[in-house]
């Protein structure tokens, strides 16, 4: 099981409030304390979607590996004096017709009443994450597109940052989980299993560029989630992840491209030793890098802003405002 963890600080006293978030590829934690502090920022690779595309449920494999990453991230949230947090399920659970059975576990294990997040619920927090602290230089009265590639799902928000609440949000059921589990059949892919996930991808996304006035001329474009991450390290070489040396970098539409053709090409096992491709996402990575290269196609975007705030974050920001 990968894991992943940055921004750790000390125990401080209340208030201090906690975000957890079971996806399908990953189950994450952020911990905010007083102003806004980052105490604590996890993650790690528990695949509570595994198979879900195919069979409609969790497994027993997929629930247990989560449960246990839920426990630690209780233990590290008592630590740091937490009294308020949500947990939330987004696409696998969603798919998942045994997800309550995951729920009452995850009730027991962290205290706390799950949530199921729709698709549209999902992608206006992360919105909200992602462009509560833009770069300096950013209207926040134009619009942004941002852009969530999950494991099962991808959110799609376009709005206004200074008026989150107005953004428009569509999910469309496609995430580098879902699009690996269902048209790669080898590894590395090969161009036919590569072609048809192409296809697929695009038929889902051109009724959203059609939904969304005009996205050609439109909006920047934001990308949130660890495809985006891990395309942005690789670009950079960077030697691990760093999220303050990605943050808030740019991705390119060619250098999406030529990383996707590089992936695609090797097998998993050579993706894992690069060291910017966590343990969890070597099989994933080709996956995610077609859906955004389709998602910069659709919309005409020859650039994507990396942002490592995401949910979590809007998660945390609907504690500290009192929700």
């Amino acid at each position: 099981m990968s894991s992943l963890r940055s921004g750790v600080g000390s125990p401080v006293p209340s208030p201090a409030v906690a975000a957890y978030d079971c996806g399908t590829n990953s189950t994450r934690l952020l911990v905010v304390g007083a102003g806004g502090r980052t105490l604590d920022r996890q993650m790690r690779i528990t695949r509570l979607g595994e198979g879900v595309d195919r069979t409609g449920a969790l497994s027993p494999e997929a629930i247990s590996r989560t449960l246990s990453v839920l426990e630690d991230y209780k233990i590290r949230a008592d630590e740091l004096g937490v009294q308020r947090a949500r947990l939330v399920a987004t696409s696998a659970a969603r798919d998942a017709a045994n997800a309550e059975e995951f729920f009452e576990a995850a009730a027991k294990v962290t205290g706390l009443v799950p949530e199921l997040l729709s698709g549209e619920e999902e992608g206006r927090l992360s919105f909200v994450g992602a462009t509560a602290h833009l770069p300096a230089g950013f209207d926040p009265g134009q619009p942004v597109l941002v852009v969530d590639i999950g494991g099962g799902s991808t959110e799609l928000v376009m709005g206004l940052p200074s008026e989150p609440a107005s953004a428009r949000a569509v999910s469309v059921e496609v995430g580098c989980v879902r699009v690996t589990e269902r048209f790669f059949g080898h590894d590395p892919p090969d161009p036919s299993e590569l072609g048809a996930a192409s296809d697929a991808v695009r038929r889902l996304l051109d009724p959203v560029g059609r939904y969304f006035s005009d996205p050609q001329s439109g909006p920047t474009m934001i990308g949130l989630a660890g495809t985006v991450s891990t395309l942005a390290a690789l670009e950079r070489s960077r030697v691990g992840y760093d999220r303050d040396r990605i943050h808030h970098t740019v991705l390119t539409r060619a250098s999406i491209d030529r990383w996707l053709s590089v992936l695609a090409a090797e097998e998993s096992a050579r993706r894992l030793a690069r060291s910017e491709v966590m343990r969890g996402r070597q099989d994933v990575i080709v996956g995610g890098a077609l859906i955004l290269s389709c998602v910069m196609s659709v919309f005409s975007k020859q650039s994507c802003l990396v942002s490592e705030d995401d949910i979590l974050d809007g998660l945390a920001a609907s504690l500290s405002n009192g929700r």
